[in-house]
């Protein structure tokens, strides 16, 4: 007797994300479906069933999963993506559903950083000192306060334009990470870059950028992570497969 694949939902747009529905549709005791914001209009090819759009909140959430008889929810979207995760810790008490979360660790602070943490786009805006050629890596939708200083020159890199206008203080760099050590550095030294600003998103895919801003002797105004509900949380998909496998079998 056959017997149904066990259907789930994984909130995605990550590295992680990607890489844990390509195990999930490996195994064929599992159906994994992933759903994706929208906001990268072209998003690299993810396994299994994909779905595009927002649900409508926390009540929408709750009804897909509910009306697609998913048995569990993981959170796979990015570290800075607080709403999101809330909605899901929400949707999935409301509808009975476990929740999982698998989110890759912070990055630490080494030997040779110098780093000024912050708590949020606000203070690294305000802390950046007049006349800094600054790279800023925050993504399309949080790079607006930076370009409103016309006291600094910004360089903005991320991987689709703004919906902002880039004024002549500023200019745009369209590319998908990852990115080498030698690129990055190559990049900071001919936009003569003396600040960095990132987000604390941990992981491999961009973290060339900090070991770059090491070795240049540059300073890093790095963004600290906001806080989310808590749940049980993987750092990688093998870990994930094995709280998967737990909760399952």
């Amino acid at each position: 007797m056959s017997i149904d694949p066990i259907r789930m939902l994984i909130l995605g747009g990550t590295a992680e994300a990607r890489l844990l529905a390509a195990r999930l549709e490996e195994d064929m005791r599992f159906s994994p479906l992933t759903s994706l914001a929208g906001v990268t209009r072209k998003p690299s090819k993810i396994a299994g069933e994909v779905r595009i759009g927002g649900f409508g909140g926390v009540e929408g959430l709750r009804e897909f999963a509910s009306r697609e008889h998913m048995t569990l929810l993981v959170d796979a979207t990015h570290p800075f993506a607080v709403q999101i995760s809330a909605h899901a810790a929400q949707a999935g008490a409301q509808a009975g559903i476990p929740v999982l979360r698998l989110e890759r660790p912070p990055w630490d602070r080494r030997a040779g950083d110098d780093w000024r943490e912050v708590a949020d786009i606000d203070e690294a805006v305000r802390i950046i000192p007049q006349g800094a050629h600054v790279l800023v890596t925050v993504g399309r939708q949080e790079v607006a306060p930076f370009l409103e200083r016309d006291d600094i020159y910004v360089v903005a890199r991320m991987i689709e334009p703004p919906v902002v206008q880039v004024l002549d203080h500023a200019e745009l760099l369209l590319a998908r990470p990852p990115f080498t050590l030698k690129q990055e550095k190559a990049l900071m030294e001919e936009k003569r870059i003396t600040v960095l600003v990132a987000k604390n998103s941990g992981g491999d895919a961009t973290f060339a950028k900090i070991e770059a801003a090491r070795e240049l002797g540059l300073p890093v105004i790095m963004i600290a992570r906001p806080e989310k509900s808590s749940l049980t949380t993987a750092s990688g998909v093998d870990e994930m497969m094995v709280l998967i496998e737990q909760h399952f079998f």
